[in-house]
């Protein structure tokens, strides 16, 4: 993307932080965010961390904008390189015009440098070294100090880092002092030395307010906890660990009887993903809400048990945060790459309900669908996000409940009902919706019946009949075309002129999208937009297919995957739509969506009407 005029970034501009994992750099970069949004002031934060404990290089990038864009804009305005070993990298990455601030304790005659950019040098180890005892202290402390240069460079109230240090460290407040003092060094050197602040400064704003500051992965635990989920079983995985670490934390909040000190939940460390998924189902099945967290090698691992859910009809929920595959892939690194396996999983004929969340809100209104979802269908249903959506901050606004509310149990035969039945049939189909009724173990004894993951015919009994095996999977045929008129509805942007060009994506891709197409109309380039948000497709997907002669399909995987389920799934012609893939494990820019959509479609000369409304279309 191309440089903006440093005058004209007030509010705009991005900082990347270059250092290396394990020296609490990320204490530093999230006190640094956080007192950018609660000086009123968007912001959005995006870490970038290897998959080993310490040593190798992390950065940690922060977009300050005005306009509260949550993708990446492509570009880097400040960087921090405090990591020799990428420090070549690092100096390149910086745009014309910008600035680089490093650590000049000791002196680099061949250090990298460019005549375009401004460089500035801080002394901060000897600062740290001469204020700090212990090595541990001193290198925690080093970044703490960096913070307090950044402070001073782009004028940000010391006041309320240290309300935010209180708060981070309430029940350490020791650590409070030793932490402002590293951010005092770091200030008062930078405000003697240069000139502070620079052009691309904070100043307050009122941006923030009804918003909160918020992962992914804690927006669905959160969610799960609302939706009534009392059974989380899981087996470790990055990047969806934590989403089951929320969980237990909100259940051992509220989920525990202050009077005998019961837990009113079950959070089970199963030995591997298929003992994980196999006690959900279990429990699913005896009536609980159940659920499990994990990544694309577990819902490889799951998918036998994905296949034995749809076949016998049992509600589960499925949390999957996607990281880079294939294999083990890069287990921090992010991309949407389980679009098709999750969408098949198991073998033979499955087709699974999934929800695409955008962000973290949807994570966890999406949460509570999937339970009411996956209870009404009784069927399996997938949650996908990714690990930009569950491992960073993200600003969103404040989540609402209704207490109203209630969990939509589905056809739950009640034992008023059930006395009354001359035979209970599991798998029949009476309202013609695909949905069987089903009952709870132990209700009554009319109620009981047999589930086989192998054949069965729809009144619940053992077959290899042909015949009536077909009856069968093709009742789950209308129940997943069924579940097209429930699943979230689609979200559309439309141009305000009449267009041939579409846009589709789904999840994370959505901020970079909707940034990308606010840049194309100022350059004269229109396009629809439409983001999925659940599979099976309903009509409104089928239509806006239809009503586009050209449709980028953008999508951080390497092989169209969103693409190839609208190509297998919809009438769509393939020869209209044009990937653009972005699958390098880093969050999609909209730099990146704005060339590839440039390369196919030419700019529009805009009509000048005046002085006042110059480059108005």
């Amino acid at each position: 993307m191309p440089a903006v005029p440093a005058q004209d970034r007030v509010n705009d501009f991005v900082v990347k932080i270059a250092t290396v994992n394990g020296t609490g750099s990320a204490s530093a970069n999230t006190l640094l965010m956080k007192a950018i949004f609660r000086s009123g002031i968007p912001v959005m934060g995006k870490n970038y961390f290897p998959s080993n404990i310490q040593g190798l290089p992390t950065w940690y990038e922060i977009r300050v904008t005005k306009d509260a864009h949550v993708a990446r804009s492509g570009r880097v305005d400040i960087m921090v390189a405090m990591n020799a070993e990428t420090y070549n990298k690092d100096v390149r990455e910086v745009g014309t015009g910008g600035w680089l601030i490093y650590d000049s304790t000791w002196p680099r005659p061949a250090l990298f440098t460019r005549e375009d950019i401004t460089v500035i040098g801080v002394p901060l180890a000897k600062l740290c070294n001469e204020n700090f005892n212990g090595v541990r202290t001193r290198i925690l402390m080093k970044n703490i100090c960096y913070a307090g240069v950044l402070a001073a460079l782009l004028d940000l109230d010391l006041a309320r880092m240290r309300e935010l240090l209180a708060e981070t460290y309430a029940k350490k407040p020791q650590l409070v002092d030793s932490n402002m003092k590293a951010i005092q060094l770091g200030y008062d050197y930078a405000r003697t030395h240069f000139t502070c602040p620079l052009p691309l400064r904070c100043t307050p704003m009122d941006k923030t307010a009804g918003h909160i500051l918020i992962d992914g992965n804690t927006a669905a635990g959160l969610g799960a906890v609302f939706a009534g989920a009392t059974v989380g079983a899981w087996y470790p995985i990055t990047p969806s660990t934590s989403v089951m670490d929320a969980f237990r934390s909100f259940c051992e909040k509220w989920r525990v009887d202050p009077a005998t000190g019961r837990k009113n939940f079950a959070f089970i460390q199963a030995e591997d993903e298929l003992a994980a998924i196999g006690m959900v189902l279990g429990a699913s099945w005896n009536g609980a809400r159940a659920f499990t967290a994990t990544s694309g090698p577990g819902i490889s691992l799951m998918s036998e048990f994905f296949g034995l859910a749809y076949y016998a009809e049992i509600p589960a929920v499925i949390f999957d945060v996607q990281r880079v595959g294939p294999s083990t892939g890069m287990p921090t690194r992010t991309q949407q790459c389980d679009f098709l396996i999750c969408a098949y999983a198991s073998h033979g004929d499955t087709k699974h309900v999934c929800l695409y969340p955008a962000n973290p809100e949807e994570c966890f209104y999406f949460a509570v669908a999937a339970f009411d979802l996956a209870e009404r269908l009784q069927t399996p249903v997938m949650v996908l996000s990714d690990l930009d959506i569950g491992m960073n901050d993200w600003m969103c606004r404040d989540l609402k409940w209704d207490d109203a509310w209630q969990p939509d149990r589905g056809k739950v035969l009640p034992l008023e009902e059930i006395v009354k039945l001359e035979k209970f049939h599991r798998f029949l189909d009476k309202d013609d919706d695909g949905i069987p009724y089903r009952t709870l173990p132990g209700v009554h004894p009319k109620a009981a019946y047999f589930t086989r993951g192998s054949g069965h015919n729809q009144y619940g009994a053992y077959t290899e009949d042909s015949t009536e095996y077909q009856i069968v999977v093709d009742r789950l045929v209308r129940k997943f075309h069924t579940a097209r008129s429930l699943v979230p509805r689609p979200v559309f942007g439309m141009a305000s002129t009449r267009t041939d060009v579409g846009i589709v994506a789904a999840g994370s891709s959505d901020g970079a999208v909707r940034e990308a197409l606010d840049v194309l109309r100022g350059m004269g380039v229109n396009a629809d937009y439409m983001r999925v948000r659940a599979f099976p497709f309903n009509d409104e997907v089928d239509r806006f297919l239809e009503s586009h002669a050209l449709i980028f399909v953008v999508e951080q995987n390497r092989d169209a995957q969103l693409r190839s389920l609208l190509t297998l799934e919809t009438p769509v012609e393939k020869a209209k739509l044009r990937s653009l893939l972005h699958y390098s494990g880093l969050p999609i820019s909209s730099s990146f969506i704005i060339e590839g959509v440039l390369a196919e479609v030419a700019p529009k000369p805009l009509r000048s009407v005046g002085p006042a409304h110059a480059g108005t279309p």
